[in-house]
């Protein structure tokens, strides 16, 4: 697909690299020199739209002063038929090259041509890529980490997709282990209080004191019947978790189809117990030799695996001998595997059962020191999760409401679930507000502006945009002037800058989404979306469109359609709706 500022930039280096030619055919340079130079966008147009830094790239090779290569080569520049109409010389050589029309309507034509997929590459070649996200315990509501997690995840697997990777989005459900015990530990406290009252039985100080364990404890209840019976607590409680996951999943799903997720597959960690998977390996970890037991569990030696990964990747002896590293239990004395065996399975799974060549996770950042332990697990299997498995870690939200933090505490049961922040702001504005910034940074989620229907609120802001260009286009639609065809539009008569802004603004855009898929950063979408309706607004204000000479007319409508288009383009990628009215 096109990039049309790259094609722009790789058309500079070869219009620069024949007139040299030309020039040293003609005796004017030096013959046969190589030269490896620079092509940059300047901060300012003044200096151009591209710049060329081959006069002084050139300069010792050729044992001329910058400033005359640079003459030479203007001198013997063929533009006829290019993307720019003119350079000029500047500073000590450099070669300014000015955008033409030609430029400007090929932008307009390649996104009219590609629609929807603009944008789009094939940088990723097809390669296999698995993006999981929220992963939220089904010990609960889901709650304002989750929310981030899932549009960062959603709108990442997007992205990637646009990017030529071949995606799989999935949800591992963590339905085995401790916290489920704790969870059916919960369930049974909170029954047997509604059952011989809560002064006759204490709640442990380390279950989950949510509301919503009494709820599920009333619903267990009614269809219990003889509880407690003369059914072992044991068994009470296998069939208590198991109601429980069987009445909260379902309301995971549902409140992340609310929020415009779906997924290609749930997983459940039960699943690689029950298989044997687990099992299966931690014996390959063993037989690959990175086991030993001791104390009666078996440990990964988690310790020489991330020395090797850490020398693999060139810290010294004397640095990594700084580091606090230690050991894993893979199987405790009690014959139980623990989360991280799981973990390790699980992920071998994705790699090497199922083929993915990359894993990418969506992870709280106070999960960061198991990111490279689980990358040497994997290593030890053989599986390079140094280099397979991406782990995005993601800074917590701050809710605020009238300028004040909104506290929240999960051990609490206190916690903002995401289906009650729904209920206060929009879908739209909870997506956009969760990946306006970078993983790396936190997100203030200020609930009033969420809500503003104004241009302070940014999402308001993008989709006005939208909404606007479409009043417009469907206005001048009934007065006779349709939006034209990219081909019927005269592109001489762009000569505003903001005209020019607004275009450039728009061809950036397949550069952003190689971007947002290089870094692993979706959040580069909501900027560029913000950059792009502010441009807009600009055009609007600065440029009319109704009223004007019917080249102009058209042409205008034509640039204003385009941004429609691709602001479209964009809110799709990250799950926002794109209103025709506001």
């Amino acid at each position: 697909m096109s990039n049309m500022i790259q094609a722009a930039r790789e058309q500079v280096s070869a219009l620069t690299q024949a007139a040299y030619e030309r020039a040293a055919a003609a005796g004017v340079l030096p013959a046969g020199v190589e030269v490896k130079a620079n092509v940059d966008i300047p901060k300012d147009v003044k200096n151009g739209d591209y710049a060329s830094s081959f006069a002084m790239a050139g300069a010792k090779a050729m044992h001329m002063a910058p400033r005359a290569i640079a003459q030479a080569i203007a001198g013997h520049l063929e533009l006829s038929g290019s993307y720019f109409d003119r350079v000029e010389i500047a500073g000590p050589g450099f070669l300014n090259f000015f955008l033409g029309a030609k430029w400007y309507g090929d932008v307009l034509s390649q996104i009219e041509a590609e629609g929807m997929e603009y944008g789009k590459s094939d940088e990723g070649h097809g390669r296999k890529v698995m993006v999981e996200f929220v992963s939220a315990n089904p010990t609960g509501p889901m709650h304002m980490g989750n929310a981030r997690g899932g549009v960062l995840g959603d709108s990442l697997a997007n992205v990637l997709s646009r990017a030529g990777f071949d995606t799989w989005k999935e949800f591992y459900v963590n339905d085995a282990g401790n916290q489920i015990a704790k969870f059916a530990h919960s369930i049974y406290a909170r029954c047997m209080q509604l059952t011989v009252g809560e002064e006759n039985y204490p709640f442990p100080e380390e279950g989950y004191h949510g509301d919503d364990i009494k709820e599920l404890a009333r619903g267990f209840l009614a269809q219990a019947g003889d509880f407690p019976g003369q059914t072992s607590q044991e068994d009470w409680e296998s069939a208590m978790a198991q109601y429980g996951l069987s009445v909260n999943i379902p309301k995971m799903k549902a409140d992340l189809s609310r929020y415009q997720i779906e997924y290609d597959q749930w997983f459940f960690e039960s699943e690689l117990h029950n298989s044997g998977y687990v099992e299966e390996t931690v014996g390959i970890l063993a037989a690959n030799g990175w086991t030993y037991e001791k104390d009666g569990a078996l440990w990964l030696n988690t310790t020489e695996l991330l020395k090797k990964k850490y020398m693999a990747e060139g810290k010294t002896q004397e640095q990594v001998d700084k580091l606090d590293l230690k050991d894993d239990v893979l199987r405790r004395q009690n014959g139980f595997y623990t989360y991280f065996a799981a973990d390790i399975a699980y992920h071998r799974n994705k790699l090497d059962k199922r083929g993915f060549d990359l894993a990418v996770n969506i992870w709280g950042a106070d999960h960061h020191g198991h990111v490279a332990r689980l990358q040497a697990a994997l290593d030890g299997l053989g599986l390079d999760g140094s280099h397979r498995l991406v782990v995005v870690l993601m800074q917590l939200v701050n809710l605020l409401q009238d300028g004040k933090p909104v506290r929240m505490s999960k051990r609490s049961g206190k916690a903002i679930a995401l289906h009650d922040l729904l209920d206060e702001v929009s879908v739209d504005a909870a997506r956009y507000f969760f990946n306006s910034r970078s993983s790396t940074s936190p997100v203030d989620f200020d609930l009033d502006l969420a809500v503003r229907e104004d241009s302070e609120n940014p999402v308001y802001y993008v989709q006005y945009a939208h909404a606007r260009i479409c009043s417009l286009v469907h206005r001048l639609a009934e007065e006779g002037s349709p939006v034209p065809a990219a081909a019927g539009v005269d592109a001489a008569v762009f000569s505003t800058p903001e005209e020019k802004a607004l275009i450039k603004n728009l061809a950036q855009l397949p550069e952003e989404i190689h971007l947002a898929a290089r870094d692993f950063d979706p959040s580069r979408i909501n900027r560029y979306l913000l950059a792009l309706a502010g441009d807009f607004h600009r055009f609007y204000n600065a440029c009319y469109i109704r009223g004007e000479a019917p080249q102009v007319l058209s042409a205008r409508l034509k640039l204003a359609d385009t941004v429609r288009l691709v602001i479209a383009n964009c809110l799709t990628l990250i799950g926002v709706s794109a209103p025709e009215k506001m």
